[in-house]
């Protein structure tokens, strides 16, 4: 694959165009927030998601999208602002440090949603995965006879060095910034072929809800 962030682009839009048909609709349950890697995304306007289309389908393209400007920001990051690398590893070993993170190592399409479904008043939680990955290395590590990693404490910053930590942050947004710019152009010309995926995959699922939706609520009452 061509190494340029559009030869990126499609190759992602390429692999969710294969997830597409696995896509099922949800029925187990309502979103309590709003998703912020998808509403009002320019992403997802440019790409022809921002209406009409499940959340989910929505969300497996944005997260596509930000694991890519993600990896292309740590890659500026590490060969250009030495710096905020630096605190950006040093931060990557005091994460590590936690007992347990249920939000790593799930498939592009399902991170950044919401880890537990909403609890019923008759059936609360014994525990849910959000609790448990805010525990902290207070608690009990489990099991009992492993000894807790403990994060490494802050080092403190110079003055002239947390100016200049200023400085490669503001590069590493002006950097990310154009890289948007620059995959949404491209998912401007990949509309057609997204927009052909939703059209063969997604909106046949949905009609057939709102059809088993209308028969479910007709009456044999009601005049026809």
């Amino acid at each position: 694959m061509d190494g340029s962030i559009e030869a990126r682009v499609d190759h992602e839009v390429d692999t969710w165009l294969r997830w597409l048909p696995r896509w099922r609709p949800g029925t187990h349950r309502g979103r309590s927030r709003l998703c912020r890697q998808c509403f009002g995304s320019p992403i997802m306007a440019t790409a022809g998601l921002a209406t009409d289309v499940p959340h989910a389908v929505q969300h497996a393209l944005a997260m596509r999208m930000k694991a890519l400007i993600d990896a292309a920001v740590d890659e500026y990051t590490a060969l250009n602002l030495p710096l905020l690398s630096r605190e950006l590893r040093r931060n990557d070993e005091r994460r590590r440090s936690t007992t347990y993170r249920p939000t790593e190592g799930l498939d592009l399409e399902y991170r950044g949603l919401d880890l537990d479904p909403l609890p019923t008043d008759d059936s609360p939680y014994l525990f849910t995965f959000g609790e448990l990955a805010e525990a902290t290395d207070d608690d009990e590590p489990f099991p009992e006879d492993t000894e807790p990693l403990r994060p490494l404490p802050p080092t403190p910053l110079s003055t002239e060095e947390k100016a200049a930590l200023r400085v490669e942050l503001r590069l590493a947004d002006d950097f990310a910034d154009a890289l948007g710019q620059r995959i949404c152009v491209r998912l401007g010309e990949q509309r057609e072929r997204i927009r052909a995926g939703i059209a063969a995959h997604v909106e046949p699922q949905v009609q057939a809800l709102l059809a088993d939706l209308d028969s479910a609520l007709d009456s044999p009452l009601w005049p026809r």
